[in-house]
Protein backbone atom coordinates (compact mmCIF):
# COMPACT_ATOMS: atom_id res chain seq x y z
CA UNK A 1 0.00 0.00 0.00
CA UNK A 2 1.26 2.88 -0.84
CA UNK A 3 1.35 5.98 2.39
CA UNK A 4 0.72 9.32 1.31
CA UNK A 5 3.43 11.34 0.03
CA UNK A 6 6.07 13.47 3.01
CA UNK A 7 7.79 15.29 0.63
CA UNK A 8 10.01 17.34 3.56
CA UNK A 9 10.77 16.77 7.05
CA UNK A 10 8.25 19.42 8.20
CA UNK A 11 5.78 17.43 6.50
CA UNK A 12 6.39 14.56 8.25
CA UNK A 13 6.49 16.72 11.46
CA UNK A 14 3.22 17.90 10.75
CA UNK A 15 1.66 14.10 10.17
CA UNK A 16 3.32 12.63 13.52
CA UNK A 17 1.54 15.78 15.56
CA UNK A 18 -1.96 15.16 13.73
CA UNK A 19 -1.19 11.47 15.18
CA UNK A 20 -0.25 13.12 18.69
CA UNK A 21 -3.33 14.73 18.46
CA UNK A 22 -6.03 12.03 17.25
CA UNK A 23 -4.64 9.74 20.59
CA UNK A 24 -4.20 13.12 22.73
CA UNK A 25 -0.67 12.79 23.06
CA UNK A 26 2.26 15.32 24.30
CA UNK A 27 4.64 16.20 21.76
CA UNK A 28 8.42 17.37 21.81
CA UNK A 29 10.16 18.52 18.52
CA UNK A 30 13.87 19.02 18.12
CA UNK A 31 15.01 20.53 14.53
CA UNK A 32 18.21 20.85 13.32
CA UNK A 33 18.85 22.49 9.60
CA UNK A 34 22.12 23.02 8.36
CA UNK A 35 24.75 20.26 6.92
CA UNK A 36 26.89 21.33 10.15
CA UNK A 37 23.53 20.61 12.31
CA UNK A 38 22.59 17.13 11.16
CA UNK A 39 23.82 13.67 12.40
CA UNK A 40 24.64 12.00 8.91
CA UNK A 41 27.12 14.51 7.90
CA UNK A 42 30.04 13.98 10.30
CA UNK A 43 31.89 14.62 7.07
CA UNK A 44 30.91 18.76 6.49
CA UNK A 45 33.18 21.09 7.09
CA UNK A 46 32.68 23.38 10.51
CA UNK A 47 30.30 26.30 9.30
CA UNK A 48 29.33 24.52 6.31
CA UNK A 49 25.43 24.88 6.50
CA UNK A 50 24.60 23.95 2.69
CA UNK A 51 25.07 20.71 1.29
CA UNK A 52 27.43 20.76 -2.24
CA UNK A 53 23.71 20.18 -4.35
CA UNK A 54 22.63 23.73 -2.30
CA UNK A 55 20.02 22.14 -0.50
CA UNK A 56 19.13 22.87 3.13
CA UNK A 57 19.45 19.47 5.13
CA UNK A 58 16.46 19.16 7.68
CA UNK A 59 16.72 16.46 10.14
CA UNK A 60 13.70 16.29 13.36
CA UNK A 61 13.50 14.53 17.10
CA UNK A 62 10.29 13.88 17.96
CA UNK A 63 9.12 12.56 21.00
CA UNK A 64 5.70 11.57 22.00
CA UNK A 65 4.57 11.38 25.87
CA UNK A 66 2.79 8.47 27.06
CA UNK A 67 3.05 4.37 26.93
CA UNK A 68 4.87 3.20 24.95
CA UNK A 69 7.57 5.44 24.66
CA UNK A 70 7.97 6.50 21.64
CA UNK A 71 10.61 8.54 19.84
CA UNK A 72 11.41 9.37 15.97
CA UNK A 73 14.62 10.97 14.24
CA UNK A 74 13.55 11.75 10.95
CA UNK A 75 16.55 12.28 8.26
CA UNK A 76 16.91 14.15 5.29
CA UNK A 77 17.38 11.63 3.40
CA UNK A 78 13.72 10.19 3.23
CA UNK A 79 13.92 7.93 6.35
CA UNK A 80 13.46 7.70 9.50
CA UNK A 81 14.38 5.35 13.02
CA UNK A 82 11.32 4.85 15.39
CA UNK A 83 12.39 3.63 18.78
CA UNK A 84 9.17 2.40 20.55
CA UNK A 85 10.17 1.06 24.36
CA UNK A 86 13.72 0.58 23.21
CA UNK A 87 13.34 -1.03 20.29
CA UNK A 88 14.71 0.61 17.41
CA UNK A 89 13.34 0.52 13.61
CA UNK A 90 15.90 1.79 11.26
CA UNK A 91 15.20 2.76 7.88
CA UNK A 92 11.56 3.01 7.70
CA UNK A 93 10.44 5.29 5.19
CA UNK A 94 9.68 8.83 5.58
CA UNK A 95 5.82 8.30 4.37
CA UNK A 96 5.35 5.30 6.48
CA UNK A 97 6.01 6.70 9.64
CA UNK A 98 2.38 8.52 10.87
CA UNK A 99 0.67 4.82 9.66
CA UNK A 100 3.81 2.93 11.99
CA UNK A 101 2.76 5.31 14.47
CA UNK A 102 -1.11 5.05 14.71
CA UNK A 103 -0.28 0.57 14.32
CA UNK A 104 1.91 1.16 17.32
CA UNK A 105 -0.99 3.03 19.22
CA UNK A 106 -3.79 1.51 17.81
CA UNK A 107 -2.65 -1.83 19.76
CA UNK A 108 -1.63 -3.49 16.27
CA UNK A 109 1.60 -3.86 17.71
CA UNK A 110 2.88 -7.46 19.37
CA UNK A 111 5.79 -9.16 20.53
CA UNK A 112 6.58 -12.83 19.54
CA UNK A 113 8.89 -15.25 21.29
CA UNK A 114 10.44 -18.26 20.35
CA UNK A 115 12.13 -20.87 22.37
CA UNK A 116 15.25 -21.72 20.32
CA UNK A 117 16.59 -19.33 19.56
CA UNK A 118 15.83 -18.06 22.60
CA UNK A 119 14.41 -14.36 22.18
CA UNK A 120 11.35 -11.94 21.65
CA UNK A 121 10.47 -9.81 18.22
CA UNK A 122 8.30 -6.68 18.29
CA UNK A 123 6.29 -6.62 14.90
CA UNK A 124 4.23 -3.59 13.67
CA UNK A 125 2.01 -3.99 10.94
CA UNK A 126 0.90 -1.33 8.40
CA UNK A 127 -2.22 -1.27 6.27
CA UNK A 128 -1.09 -3.41 3.54
CA UNK A 129 1.11 -6.23 3.07
CA UNK A 130 4.20 -4.14 4.73
CA UNK A 131 5.06 -5.45 8.37
CA UNK A 132 8.66 -4.16 10.79
CA UNK A 133 10.09 -6.65 12.97
CA UNK A 134 13.10 -5.92 14.98
CA UNK A 135 14.44 -8.40 17.66
CA UNK A 136 14.02 -7.32 22.08
CA UNK A 137 16.22 -9.71 23.01
CA UNK A 138 15.32 -11.60 25.98
CA UNK A 139 14.28 -8.64 28.54
CA UNK A 140 10.69 -7.56 28.36
CA UNK A 141 9.08 -3.57 29.52
CA UNK A 142 5.42 -4.14 30.89
CA UNK A 143 4.74 -2.28 28.03
CA UNK A 144 6.04 -4.97 25.60
CA UNK A 145 4.76 -7.78 28.08
CA UNK A 146 1.31 -6.77 27.68
CA UNK A 147 1.72 -7.37 23.85
CA UNK A 148 3.10 -11.09 23.82
CA UNK A 149 1.05 -13.21 21.41
CA UNK A 150 1.29 -17.14 22.00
Amino acid sequence: MTHPSLPTTESAVTAIRAVAAEYRLAVSVTDDIGADQTSRRTSAALFTVLDPDGSLPHEAFVELGGSPAVSVRIFPEDDAKITVDGVEFEDVPRDSVPAFLRSVYSGLAFVKGRFFPPGYWLSVPLPGDETYRESIGLSLTPWLSGRVRP
